[in-house]
């Protein structure tokens, strides 16, 4: 009779510890949907690093489209930079370039990291792999928590051959740069090579191009892009975020309104 006693009693707190487990999770999800309530100005700005010839990076892409889906209203830009040296073990990544390999090259140097996918960096701070939901949301959470040193205010319109941003920021120092990004909210592949081969891959926020801009002699300005292929004002977007240079910090971010 006490061993079948102790066994209930085992059985409903392993019960308790499921249920509070649950209800982490859905607090973490609920705040990350909320923080518009908040009244910091704070924002996040998450840099995936990907391939679609890398098998482990598919669970990345769709944590980025979740995070992307749950909190549209929310001040958290995703940009997904294809990288290009998996392209030379078995299938080319349409969507890679040898620029967006130099900038986690670059992420390696001022964060001490290695360089492998997928990798998240967050804020220009911190570092995760791409898939690790839990570390990825509280350190969302955290940066929604934090004010911005900086303030981007974007500007676009199009027509037949080209995009121009026009911008104007706050919050200057003389280390900073202004990055503007051309971004694909989705796209799919259905990948015949490597590590991926059979498989239907899906992206979100692909960067196609990226532009830096000097602050050091004016606050305001704009710049081009030409248009690419299938473009419009529904399916593309801009974004905008000031980095310093040196530490790779970003202090503020935005994304473009078409006029």
């Amino acid at each position: 009779m006490i061993s079948k006693k102790l066994f209930i009693v085992g059985a409903f707190v392993a019960l308790l510890f499921t249920i509070s487990a649950f209800v982490q999770k859905d607090k973490t999800d609920e705040s990350l949907r909320n923080r518009s309530t908040d009244k910091s100005n704070g924002f996040a700005v998450l840099e995936l690093f990907t391939s679609e010839g890398c098998s482990s990076c598919p669970p990345a892409d769709a944590l980025m489209g979740q995070i992307k889906e749950s909190n549209k209203d929310q001040p958290i830009y995703i940009l997904a930079y294809h990288v290009d040296y998996w392209n030379r073990l078995g299938w080319k990544d349409r969507f890679s370039t040898s620029e967006n390999s130099a900038r986690q090259q670059q992420y390696s140097r001022t964060l001490d990291s290695q360089v492998y996918t997928p990798q998240l960096v967050v804020n220009g701070k911190q570092q995760f792999v791409g898939s690790d939901k839990e570390a990825i949301e509280n350190s969302i959470l955290n940066a929604l928590s934090h004010g911005a040193n900086s303030t981007v205010d974007l500007k676009a319109q199009s027509n037949s051959n080209n995009i121009s941003v026009n911008y104007k920021v706050s919050g200057n120092d003389s280390q900073n740069k202004l990055l503007i990004t051309l971004v694909q909210k989705k796209a799919s592949t259905n990948v015949a090579k490597g590590e991926n081969e059979g498989r239907h891959l899906e992206h979100w926020q692909i960067v196609h191009k990226q532009q830096q801009v000097s602050l050091k002699n004016s606050l305001e300005g704009s710049t081009n892009f030409s248009i690419p292929e299938k473009f419009n004002t529904t399916d593309w977007e801009i974004i905008g975020f000031i980095q310093n240079a040196k530490t790779g910090q970003i202090t503020g971010a935005s994304k473009a309104i078409f006029n």
